[in-house]
């Protein structure tokens, strides 16, 4: 399996642990009323898989996005080509424009 995928795949699964013990706090603390509303409803179960589903989504997002830029574990010099790339420096082109006639609108 390619690396980035492993790692996609690791950090997906941290995310989802975060969100878990984020909606788990939630509940504990009663924030809104939470446990209350969640427990006296019957399709209050819907409620919290919501919760923790789309918390999930959000953290394992920014989980990936913040493990990115540390390369977790790639070897060194094995970025590529590292010359220095030559600028080009941009000169303007004449362009010749022709009067058209004005329409009425």
């Amino acid at each position: 399996m390619p690396h980035l995928v492993r790692l996609y795949i690791k950090q997906v699964a941290i995310g989802y642990a975060i969100s878990a013990a984020f909606v788990t706090m939630l509940l504990y603390f009663n924030v809104a009323n939470l446990w209350h509303l969640v427990t006296h409803v019957n399709v209050g179960w819907i409620a919290v898989l919501m919760l923790w589903v789309f918390n999930g989504i959000v953290f394992a997002g920014v989980q990936f996005a913040l493990s990115l830029p540390r390369g977790h574990g790639e070897e060194a010099g094995s970025g590529g080509k590292q010359d220095a790339l030559p600028v080009l420096l941009a000169e303007p082109v004449p362009i010749a424009v022709t009067p058209q006639s004005r329409h009425p609108r």
